[in-house]
C-alpha cells in the first residue's frame, strides 16, 4: 500500500441512501438546511415526518420536499444539481441572489456538503481535484461553507483505490478552512474535535482500531458512541 492509502477489507458499510436517511434523522426540528451536490441531496427523500425542516437550495428554492414520481417531474423544479423535486406546503422559489443572501447572511442552520477531501482540523477541499479531465465547479460551495453557521460532510470514507479521504492535511485547494463540524461516511460518524477526530458511531463488526486504518487523523472513541443502523433503502 502507498502512502495515504489504506486496507478496503471486507467490512459493512452503508449505502448512499443509508448516509442519507441517517443524517435526515438528525438534524433538529425547526433546521434550514441547504443540501449540496452527491449524497446530500438524497437526504430530501428521508426528511422525518414529525419534524418541520425547511431544505434550500442556492438556485432559490425554499421549502422542498422528495424527487417526484417518475412521470410527475416539473422541469422548472429543481435543486442545485438540477435534479427535479416537488415543493411542499408554504415552499417557495425566488432568484437566486435572494438565495445567496441567506447563505451569506448567516441564515443556513447546516450546509450539507459533499467532499474529496477533509482535514482533521475540519479543512474541507470538495470542488476540484485539478484532474483537467473533470473541470472544476465551485457552485456555491465556498459561499455554504463560509456562511452557514455548521458543515456537516457526507462521503464515502476512502476512494475507489482505497486512499484515504479523511486526511491529516488536504492535498487538493481547499473550499474554505476550519469550516467542518461533521463527518458522515459509509463507515462512521465523526466531530471535529481539538486535535482528533471523535467517533461518534461506527458500522457494525467495525473496530476503532479498523477505522484507525482507513483515516489519517488521530480517532477517540466517543463516550456516547453508537453502533449505526440503517433500513435497507
Amino acid at each position: 500500500m502507498g502512502k495515504g492509502t489504506f486496507a478496503s477489507g471486507n467490512t459493512n458499510r452503508l449505502s448512499r441512501r443509508q448516509i442519507a436517511w441517517l443524517v435526515a434523522n438528525e438534524i433538529p426540528d425547526g433546521s434550514y438546511v441547504n443540501l449540496g451536490i452527491g449524497i446530500p441531496t438524497l437526504c430530501a427523500d428521508h426528511m422525518p415526518e414529525e419534524k418541520e425542516i425547511l431544505l434550500h437550495s442556492e438556485n432559490g428554492v425554499l421549502g422542498f420536499g422528495p424527487r417526484p414520481e417518475e412521470g410527475e417531474e416539473d422541469a422548472d423544479l429543481v435543486n442545485a444539481g438540477k435534479q427535479p423535486i416537488t415543493m411542499l406546503k408554504g415552499g417557495s422559489y425566488f432568484v437566486h441572489s435572494d438565495a445567496f443572501g441567506m447563505i451569506r447572511g448567516g441564515h443556513i442552520d447546516i450546509a450539507m456538503l459533499g467532499a474529496f477531501e477533509v482535514s482533521g482540523s475540519g479543512d474541507l477541499a470538495n470542488w476540484t481535484t485539478n484532474n483537467p479531465t473533470f473541470p472544476p465547479g465551485v457552485g456555491g460551495a465556498m459561499d455554504l461553507a463560509a456562511g452557514a453557521k455548521e458543515v456537516w460532510v457526507l462521503t464515502e470514507h476512502q476512494t475507489k483505490d482505497g486512499s484515504a479521504k479523511i486526511v491529516n492535511k488536504c492535498s487538493y485547494p481547499l473550499t474554505s478552512a476550519r469550516c467542518v463540524k461533521r463527518i458522515y461516511t459509509d463507515l462512521a460518524i465523526m466531530s471535529i474535535g481539538d486535535d482528533e477526530l471523535i467517533v461518534e458511531g461506527m458500522v457494525e463488526g467495525m473496530s476503532v482500531e479498523e477505522l484507525q486504518q482507513r483515516t489519517e487523523p488521530k480517532l477517540r472513541l466517543s463516550d456516547s458512541y453508537v453502533v449505526l443502523s440503517a433500513p435497507d433503502l
